[in-house]
């Protein structure tokens, strides 16, 4: 997600029919210099960032751009229309950097931070905040499995509380056909915590997804189930089917 952390976490089908985080994505590369620049844009029927909706259960337009180099290190900015109101907007926009690599025989490493802001928002709160991660990737033949972690320490934004989120997702291609399938669990203990966030006391609780996708040249079109723990809210906390098609440069 390149594969960077968008990366982020967010379960949009995007991420889901590539593993987590960002579409596969064409590259360009300046051979002298061992840089490579990617881009994608996506359309998606609901933008869900560890199976919560940020866009209030209806599309979003979602895009970014990969500068990565040889030695592994890269850095990156991905944005999503969201429906956040006036405390957070209509727009996510992140940029993260870090370094991803090979340690071993089929393990890749993946450690960076990253940053979310809202510059949309119109009410001059603190929104924006930080958060560190890291993943170890298992190439199993056909199949690939990640393990990771997300922390984000105390900050203003997140009311002065921390969040924790540990995840790991499964991805095997069809011999011989375009197709995928993925599946994803996450867990989430702190102040992002779903149940939380839907209303109840509970600041722990999971998310899940089970996708599909095909892929034909530079589209990649999927389908997705994702659920999460806690009440069912309509366009924000109900089990939904999210499609996504991605375009990548």
């Amino acid at each position: 997600m390149l594969t960077s952390f968008r990366g982020k976490l967010a379960v949009s089908l995007a991420a889901l029919a590539s593993g987590l985080a960002a579409p596969s994505m064409a590259q360009a590369q300046d051979d002298d210099s061992g840089v490579t620049v990617s881009a994608n844009a996506a359309l998606t029927t609901d933008y869900r960032f560890r199976g919560v909706s940020l866009s209030g259960g209806d599309p979003a337009i979602q895009g970014g751009v990969d500068v990565a180099h040889d030695s592994g290190f890269y850095v990156g900015t991905w944005a999503s229309s969201i429906d956040g109101g006036d405390a957070y907007g209509e727009m996510e926009l992140d940029i993260y950097g870090g370094w991803s690599g090979t340690v071993a025989e089929g393990v890749t490493v993946d450690v960076g931070l990253l940053y979310y802001l809202y510059p949309t928002e119109e009410l001059g709160l603190d929104t924006d905040y930080w958060e560190p991660y890291a993943s170890v990737g298992f190439n199993l033949g056909p199949a690939e499995a990640t393990v990771g972690a997300a922390y984000a320490w105390e900050q203003d934004s997140l009311g002065g509380e921390d969040n924790l989120y540990v995840y790991t997702d499964l991805g095997v291609g069809i011999p011989s056909t375009p197709v995928s399938l993925s599946a994803h669990l996450g867990y989430t203990d702190g102040v992002l915590a779903p149940p939380l966030l839907a209303g109840e006391g509970d600041d722990s609780g999971l998310d899940w997804s089970l996708g599909a996708s095909v892929t034909s040249g530079i589209l990649e079109i999927g389908v997705a189930y994702v659920g999460v723990e806690g009440p069912s809210i309509d366009g924000f906390t109900d089990d939904a089917i999210v499609g996504t098609i991605t375009a990548s440069f």
